[in-house]
């Protein structure tokens, strides 16, 4: 038997929906009518965990940060796909088992690939 779902059965998720919503631009806007509006100097500059700010705070860095970060993104996103496997893993048998060294292997090939393009050496 297929039970199909009504639009009506979605309205309690709607209602939440429109609440939390409402609380958060309600709270947004009592904080800016409510709240204190003094601007100083000192109120207004950088803080930096009680260290003096030197220096632009614009400055260039290095594009190693973020290329740590994508390839870290991107390898750790590949852990997810290997969840529903493990739980899966008896029922799919040795196709499954097959398809899985393929993918890790597929991995590992683009690990060496960025290890010998030097991506992750850091100077």
């Amino acid at each position: 038997m297929i039970l199909l779902s009504a639009p009506v059965d979605y309205l309690p998720i709607a209602m939440m929906f429109v609440v939390a919503m409402g609380f958060v631009l309600s709270t947004m806007v009592a904080t800016h009518l409510l709240g204190p509006n003094r601007k100083s100097k000192v109120k207004l500059e950088t803080f930096e965990c009680g260290i003096e700010p030197q220096g632009n705070s614009r400055m260039p860095f290095s594009i190693k940060y973020f290329l740590i970060a994508i390839l870290f993104v991107l390898f750790d996103v590949e852990v997810i796909f290997m969840y529903p496997w493990a739980v899966n893993f008896r029922s799919m048998g040795v196709t499954g088992l097959l398809e899985m060294f393929l993918f890790m292997g597929i991995l590992v090939l683009g690990l060496i690939y960025i290890i010998r393009k030097g991506a992750l050496k850091w100077e």
